[in-house]
């Protein structure tokens, strides 16, 4: 399983509907990709103080690699991305993505080694 962890580093005058509408549009990509399992968002709270230049993120789940990539490469996914990278402080560069492998398997495991 693939957990695609995403945070934005938004403009201060960033539109807040504009977000939830693009957020909203990537969540219901998964009701007719097979693989795309679950997502969630919401404001970044920073209790340790260690991210407060990321407002914003979403996690979304992915079975595994390739639903990944078929979600990367849907031609909606670009349209919705697009939207985030027009909100974000320096473009793509304000998305911080991390794919993190959960129960990895034995060649994950040892590819970190």
């Amino acid at each position: 399983m693939i957990e695609h962890c995403v945070f934005l580093k938004l403009h201060a005058d960033a539109d807040l509907v504009e977000l939830q509408e693009t957020l909203d549009g990537l969540a219901n990509l998964q009701e007719d990709m097979s693989g795309f399992l679950s997502f969630r968002a919401g404001a970044n709270h920073d209790f340790e103080g260690k991210s407060p230049d990321y407002p914003w993120g979403f996690i979304a789940t992915f079975a595994d690699s390739a639903a990944l990539q078929a979600y990367a490469q849907d031609p909606r996914h670009k349209a919705l991305g697009s939207r985030l990278v027009a909100q974000c402080i320096g473009g793509a560069d304000g998305i911080l993505v991390m794919d993190l492998g959960i129960d990895p398997p034995e060649d994950d495991i040892a590819a970190l080694a």
